[in-house]
């Protein structure tokens, strides 16, 4: 997403290294002999903190739980009808059929009717960024002041009283999502994955262990925004020749730290050395299959791997390609045509790349749409069974579930109903498919952070006490 901003540039920050003279006793001439030259000083190699604003969150109390007699999505393709699942300390402790023994203390909570499904993970949220209410002065999502700005961190704009973030998880059953910058820039900084959850600090909302992503950002938007300052780039030709010079300076870097050297510290080379040796994960804002076919090209020649397209409104012509790579794509249901590199898309671009086998995502990008996320696949998902394409339910929630974990580098501990994982969880009040289901209950880490049966688990941000309507889920 690109938005407009007012900002100034930041002052760059830098690394300096002294030497110091020794001094010699006086001879009383001016003569002067080598042992009277100051001792040459070894350089030492920069040693950074590789995460100098660690999370902080701790997760909520929990209790043992039990969802009994409930249709189950477990995230990665499988579904159980009349199933159980068991939440014990933050943890999916087991989850099984009628048959499965159930422990005698634990909170009961009758599914009947009802559908269970691992919490909802948006990979491409500027929530915090561009918070609510959208004015001016809440507009921090890009720094568009130069076309490479790899040094800047989301997180560092992210305000966690966005009242957004309580509607996505009450409307959405939105657990975990990724806050990225947004699409003015070539390289426009890091993304940060955030839990859900009320806090006074980003840091208490940061998914501990999570990789960082950089976003980047091909076609219109950068060759746009520079093109009418004058600057470069400002065609697709330029978007390429500045990226790629871009990575032949990170790859220089790298290799300087790589050998020991002693480099001056440089924040946007940091990112993209570690973007280089796979610590930071790529999260690619394109839209047209030729240009990701592109991407992949430069991604091949500098030695990255792109983790996700984000867009992708042409995934479907090259989804054999995407599967090859390795590579997912993130996709709206049916958003197109508001820019020509938009032009060309198609309802069954999410069930064809699903249907090739290829990593297959439902993304937002929007502060309205990520309430819905459940009902954007449903649309995807109706559009490939109308094309003749049969997706059952449980398969479609690959689409939020698994899928969107892998994309982000948490598939380990998110994504899917397994024992050992992190009980982010949502009970349906119906089909998540239907437009008229909302959720009933969503557990983050096996706490319960909302229930729509009890007022006080309706979160409200700060900024929502004493506004009119306070507390209202709409």
């Amino acid at each position: 997403m690109i938005r407009g901003v007012k900002g100034s540039l930041l002052a760059a920050v830098s690394l300096a290294f002294a030497g110091c003279a020794a001094t010699g006793a006086s001879s009383g001439t001016d003569t002067k002999s080598a042992s009277d030259e100051p001792a040459a000083v070894a350089a030492k190699p920069v040693k950074f903190n590789k995460d100098p604003y660690p999370s902080t969150y701790k997760g909520y109390p929990t209790r043992l739980t039990v969802v009994k007699g409930v249709t189950i999505f477990d995230g990665e393709g499988g579904r159980i009808d009349n199933g159980s699942i068991v939440m014990s300390s933050g943890k999916v402790d087991r989850v099984g059929g009628s048959d499965m023994e159930l422990p005698t203390d634990a909170d009961v909570i009758d599914g009947t009717g009802k559908y269970l499904t691992p919490g909802v993970i948006d990979i491409h949220s500027h929530l915090g960024d561009y918070p609510s209410p959208s004015v001016d002065a809440h507009s921090d999502g890009n720094e568009a002041t130069g076309p490479i700005t790899a040094e800047v961190w989301s997180e560092h704009s992210v305000w966690p009283q966005d009242p957004g973030f309580t509607r996505a998880l009450t409307n959405g059953g939105i657990t975990t999502l990724e806050i990225l910058p947004g699409s003015a820039n070539l390289m426009g900084g890091r993304s940060v994955v955030l839990k859900n959850v009320p806090s006074r600090t980003v840091q208490g909302m940061k998914f501990p262990g999570a990789p960082y992503g950089l976003k980047m950002a091909c076609g219109e938007n950068p060759k746009r925004v520079y093109g009418a300052k004058g600057r470069m780039p400002s065609t697709r030709m330029g978007n390429m020749a500045v990226d790629r010079q871009t990575w032949a300076k990170a790859a220089a870097y790298k290799k300087k730290l790589d050998e020991g050297k002693a480099v001056d510290r440089d924040l946007a080379m940091e990112t993209l050395a570690g973007v280089l040796s796979g610590e930071i994960l790529v999260q690619n804002h394109c839209y047209r299959a030729d240009e990701m076919a592109q991407v992949i090209d430069m991604s091949h020649e500098f030695g990255y791997k792109v983790s996700a397209f984000h867009h992708a409104v042409e995934a479907y012509k090259i989804a054999d390609l995407l599967k090859k790579e390795g590579i997912c794509a993130a996709m709206w249901a049916d958003w197109w045509g508001f820019k020509m590199e938009a032009y060309d898309a198609v309802p069954e671009n999410i069930a064809l790349m699903y249907k090739e086998g290829a990593c297959t995502i439902v993304h937002s990008d929007d502060a309205n749409q990520i309430q819905r996320l459940n009902q954007e696949a449903a649309k995807a998902l109706a559009a490939g069974r109308r094309m003749g394409m049969q997706i059952s339910d449980e398969q479609a929630w690959t689409w939020l579930g698994i899928n969107p974990a892998r994309a982000i580098g948490l598939a380990d501990k998110i994504g899917s109903l397994k024992p050992g994982k992190m009980a982010d969880v949502v009970l349906w009040n119906g089909n998540p498919f239907s437009v008229y289901t909302r959720p009933e209950k969503v557990w983050i880490d096996g706490a319960l952070m909302f229930d729509a049966k009890d007022p006080k688990r309706r979160p409200v941000t700060d900024f929502e006490l004493g506004q009119p309507g306070e507390g209202d889920v709409k």
